[in-house]
């Protein structure tokens, strides 16, 4: 389970040269939250490790862990900087809710499985 809280610090465009009106139909604007982000997140109750920070790529209005690993993220950030994920390894997941704004963002975030902690999370975008 504290990998998962880990995880926490933790689209693909249909296009073809023969198709052009379809590319332009189907391509997706950039989120503007993509890039790097730091992600501070902080146990508040629970038995997980205190505090992390990691390292968290969103494309496309996709997040993903940047330090790879065998963790499952399915999540988005919305065009509001709303964000809603699910982190997961193995039968534990950690439920991941807040905001993100063009430098900053924060939220909560709470575990399911064998291990119950929740806390909250800040981050800082780095590219």
């Amino acid at each position: 389970m504290r990998l998962i809280v880990s995880a926490l610090a933790a689209g693909a465009c249909l296009a073809g040269a023969a198709a052009p009106a379809l590319a332009r139909t189907s391509a997706k604007a950039p989120n503007r939250f993509d890039g790097t982000w730091s992600v501070e997140v902080i146990t508040e109750s629970g038995s997980c490790d205190r505090a992390y920070r990691y390292g968290v790529i969103i494309e496309n209005g996709q997040a993903r862990y940047a330090g790879g690993g065998d963790f499952t993220v399915s999540g988005r950030v919305q065009p509001s900087g709303a964000v809603r994920a699910t982190i997961s390894r193995g039968d534990a997941a950690a439920q991941v809710v807040g905001r993100l704004g063009d430098s900053t963002g924060n939220g909560n975030w709470t575990t399911s499985g064998a291990t119950s902690c929740k806390g909250r999370w800040n981050a800082e975008r780095r590219g």
